[in-house]
């Protein structure tokens, strides 16, 4: 842009010889602005249109390729963050069928230990009840005894025992 601006000062001052040797009676221009307006726009849009073509197209050259490269990037950014997207996305899924699938197994798994300690309970409750009954019939057997034993001594005399004797021998078939 420094170099446009030179040329343009260059210009200007080339006008200014020119405009002097036409006044002095001399071949030259006319550069008075106002008087040749167009002319000398036009040369000046000649001279840098000519110097600065290059250097112009190569700046806009840089910032389109910059551009087409910023493109570029954000649409292969775009297309690796939609392919994360669906491998995240498939990633939920599996995780999600996977839970679920826990889930069941554990589930079934408590319904299982459920069913084990309600049977092991009512097999320990069976158990109990039939050592409980067991214990209470040799405790009624041994009350039963005791008491017999007791009526017996109290009511058993000389006499009674020898006819309960004498009973039994006749109930086994012999006679006394």
């Amino acid at each position: 842009m420094g170099t446009l601006l030179l040329l343009a000062a260059e210009a200007g001052a080339i006008a200014n010889d020119f405009s002097e040797a036409a006044e002095a009676g001399g071949f030259g221009l006319n550069f008075n602005i106002l008087d040749t307006n167009l002319i000398n726009l036009a040369i000046i849009l000649s001279v840098l249109v000519y110097f600065g073509r290059g250097f112009l197209g190569k700046i806009l050259l840089e910032r389109r390729q910059k551009i087409e490269t910023a493109i570029q990037d954000a649409e292969k950014r775009k297309k690796d963050a939609a392919a994360s997207l669906a491998d995240q996305q498939q990633k939920l899924a599996q995780a999600q069928t996977e839970a679920g699938r826990i889930r069941a197994a554990a589930e079934e798994s408590a319904k299982k230990a459920k069913e084990t300690i309600l049977t092991q309970t009512e097999q320990d409750i069976h158990s109990q009840q039939e050592r409980i009954i067991a214990e209470l019939r040799q405790r009624v057997v041994a009350m039963a005894l005791e008491q017999a034993e007791s009526r017996l001594k109290s009511d058993l005399n000389e006499n009674t025992q020898q006819q309960l004797i004498d009973r039994s021998i006749a109930m086994l078939g012999g006679q006394s």
